[in-house]
């Protein structure tokens, strides 16, 4: 089977604390935002706590 081509996303593998993983599928469900795009504001509300910015995109300069 052919993965799916992802035109604006990149596929990785990580892994959570064993306590985190059922919060955050609550957390998903209860709100109806999609895991990935919770992924996608938690890695940017990290980037900007650490003062990271990618000047090439704009959108995450502090």
């Amino acid at each position: 089977m052919a993965e799916p081509f992802l035109k604006n996303r990149t596929r990785f593998t990580s892994s959570l604390d064993n306590q985190l993983v059922p919060l955050f599928n609550a957390l998903a469900q209860k709100t109806r935002i999609p895991k990935s795009r919770l992924l996608d504001e938690a890695i940017e509300d990290l980037l900007k706590k650490h003062n990271v910015t990618d000047s090439s995109k704009g959108d995450l300069k502090t």
